[in-house]
């Protein structure tokens, strides 16, 4: 079978294109700005006490370009039109989409409930 040059094109950019959803979806999960109220955030956040208890366990980094992916390495941007999500701490467990716990290393962070990760999409 002999592949046209219209077929290789169409598998190239086919090819391109999945790439670049897929790193845009991942890049886009990770820098976050704390709203003042609930009903301005995209993810309402407890942060438990102890990290069996977490959803995530959070590493805060401190450049945006170490916050590429959807793996517990936030980045806090100071404006929240530069945030890929909005979070509010809230008081109760029970009030919280997510939960999540700081680490002290990067090596630390990452999920422990997986069916939770969507929320950072």
């Amino acid at each position: 079978m002999i592949e046209t040059p219209f077929k290789v094109h169409s598998m190239k950019k086919t090819l391109l294109i999945s790439a670049f959803l897929l790193s845009f979806g991942w890049a886009k999960a990770q820098k976050v700005y704390s709203v003042d109220y609930a009903s301005q955030a995209d993810v309402k956040v407890y942060v438990v006490d102890y990290e069996s208890q977490a959803d995530l366990k959070v590493y805060r980094v401190d450049y945006a370009s170490q916050a590429k992916s959807n793996d517990g390495k936030w980045f806090s941007t100071e404006y929240a039109s530069q945030a890929d999500k909005k979070i509010y701490f809230v008081d109760y467990e029970s009030q919280a989409d997510l939960k999540i716990y700081f680490v002290d290393y990067e090596s630390q962070a990452g999920w422990r409930k997986a069916a939770k990760k969507m929320l950072m999409y």
